[in-house]
């Protein structure tokens, strides 16, 4: 079942970069604004980051403001899902080869986050860009939130003495439903690693076994959800590719990058950016549109 699974992936990536790929060359006389060194540095971060289990999106949405890469908070629920699809897969791909999780488990939480994403996607899409602020502004100070309680340990807590490497019964069905509502919820923006993990600790799953959970989950949601932000263009082109480069080769190097830095604080610093991120685009959308 994890080789197909496996499969499923690549087909998945071979499938996103067509119909991206497509896409860009269709535009490739005007892929948008943004600057591709800028755009290609800040895939390489944030999907380093993400795959050490902090999460791309938040640190993503933060990097993306304070540098004016995108024309409009609009675009930026498709951005973050097409720009990360590829090195999220990259990730799970990696991390599948190396823990164990009892398969039915894995492939009924994969499949659940894709349907939800299927459905978010086609809403937040056709969205007006002063109530994607607004659910933005939201989904990143939960994330922050959530970010904080895993660093002082809380939804660590909820994990030990866990030893389930899959779900049964109620409690996997509990997993699929709270899964597909996550995957819906990360169309808008609001990460899925941190609510992931602190449902299947509560749910008695091993701690070491929620990170492919969550990465699987990713890898097969952000294709589904992408197709219907390139398809309705709501998305950065030029950005979106430059971080998918970048993201690539953070995942990869991830390891070596990050070998020098303390983590502990740069999270905390990450986590008080995007609250402060998050409170500016609540207040971006209480203006008037011509301002928004």
């Amino acid at each position: 079942m994890v080789l197909a699974i496996q499969i499923i992936l690549i087909a998945l990536v071979a499938y996103f970069a067509a119909i991206f790929i497509k896409d860009i060359i269709a535009h490739k006389d005007n892929l948008g604004s943004g600057n591709w060194a800028v755009a290609f540095v800040i895939g390489f971060i944030t999907d380093a980051l993400d795959t050490l289990g902090i999460g791309s999106f938040a640190p993503t949405t933060l990097l993306l403001d304070a540098t004016k890469q995108l024309e409009n908070d609009r675009q930026l629920p498709g951005t973050l899902n097409v720009a990360h699809s590829i090195p999220v897969i990259v990730e799970a791909l990696l991390f599948l080869t190396v823990v164990e999780v009892q398969p039915v488990t894995l492939f009924s939480l994969v499949i659940a986050a894709a349907v939800g994403s299927l459905l978010g996607s086609k809403i937040i899409a056709k969205m007006p860009e002063r109530k994607i602020q607004f659910i933005m502004g939201i989904a990143l100070i939960v994330t922050a939130v959530l970010m904080g309680m895993k660093q002082v340990g809380w939804l660590d807590m909820l994990g030990t003495d866990n030893t389930a490497t899959g779900l049964t019964g109620i409690k996997l069905i509990i997993g699929i439903v709270g899964n597909a509502v996550f995957g819906a919820l990360m169309t808008a923006g609001v990460g899925l690693y941190a609510p992931c993990m602190a449902m299947v600790y509560m749910l008695g799953v091993s701690p070491i076994v929620a990170m492919p959970i969550m990465m699987t989950s990713c890898a097969a949601l952000m294709p589904v959800a992408s197709r219907e932000f390139i398809k309705t263009g709501n998305y950065a082109r030029k950005v979106s590719l430059g971080i998918t480069l970048g993201g690539v080769i953070g995942v990869v190097l991830a390891v070596n990058f990050v070998k020098g830095l303390d983590m502990n604080i740069l999270t905390w610093v990450i986590i008080a950016v995007v609250i402060y991120t998050g409170i500016n685009m609540l207040l971006k959308s209480k203006k008037a549109p011509s301002a928004a």
